[in-house]
């Protein structure tokens, strides 16, 4: 089982970001504790240097399994299904804008909240009109890069648009682009599905990328979750990506990274 954990490129207000702050300094030390590779959070990728970028993961052996792009839904308000065009179109070319340097890294662009939220006044059939045109728009760019695209399934508290694995499942026929599926997260996954073991043998080869963190959103280990039941499920469905760690900086980011790698690895040992 490979491992990361998430990393922001550049400040960010979202909580379940592990690691901020000076970049080179946290991929060395995501690099000590042992993980495999560092997902990257960038909110546009214009403020990115990639041969920069390039330099320092590689430098530290490290791979970049995914991109996290809902930076752009929490800084900017950018949306798939926002009720302004103009806005649901700035959302499409920002997505597209990952496709060249998710190429060089071959990593899996994530769509997240990016997804945004049902406004007032809208009705969710066309929230969910305006989301398959997008995700469409963005797989058709991408047709021949190599670059897959990911939605995550969130719970129903951070949106109303596809909460289920079932409900990313039926997306991802309406959608019906090869290089997209899903990325599940089992802390999403505890609050909606209601046996976690069953929805990811019914996603099956559609997982394109996996999260981890505890049923509080702090790092494996932390809640109740049955991570060995899980990763055991997981692999058994044939998937060779990836399980990133995208949990709260708790009781501080270091001891997080410490902690969940230790605990994963240790389940992997068994």
């Amino acid at each position: 089982m490979r491992l990361s954990v998430v990393l922001s490129t550049h400040a960010a207000s979202f909580e379940a970001v592990a690691f901020k702050g000076d970049f080179e300094a946290n991929v060395a030390k995501i690099a000590g504790w042992g993980f495999d590779g560092v997902e990257l959070a960038i909110r546009d990728p214009r403020l990115v240097d990639a041969d920069e970028l390039d330099r320092v993961v590689g430098g530290h052996g490290l791979a970049v399994p995914a991109i996290g792009t809902g930076q752009a839904w929490g800084e900017e308000k950018l949306s798939f299904t926002s009720d302004d065009a103009s806005v649901r179109q700035a959302a499409i070319a920002r997505i597209k804008s990952h496709i060249p340097l998710a190429a060089r890294l071959h990593a899996v662009v994530i769509l997240g909240l990016i997804r945004g939220i049902t406004p007032p006044g809208q009705a969710h059939k066309r929230s969910m009109e305006y989301l398959i045109e997008a995700i469409r728009e963005c797989a058709a760019a991408a047709v021949g890069t190599g670059v897959r695209f990911a939605l995550e399934p969130l719970n129903r508290y951070e949106t109303d648009l596809v909460h289920t694995v079932a409900e990313g499942l039926e997306l991802a026929e309406r959608v019906g682009a090869e290089n997209f599926g899903l990325l599940l997260d089992t802390f999403h996954m505890n609050i909606e599905e209601p046996v976690i073991e069953d929805s990811i043998r019914a996603c099956g080869d559609r997982i394109f990328h996996f999260h981890v963190a505890d049923s509080n959103r702090w790092y494996p280990g932390a809640g109740h979750l049955d991570f060995k039941a899980i990763l055991d499920t997981l692999a058994a469905t044939g998937y060779q990506g990836f399980v990133s760690g995208e949990f709260k900086p708790l009781p501080d980011a270091d001891t997080a990274a410490e902690r969940s790698i230790r605990y994963l690895r240790k389940l992997c040992a068994n």
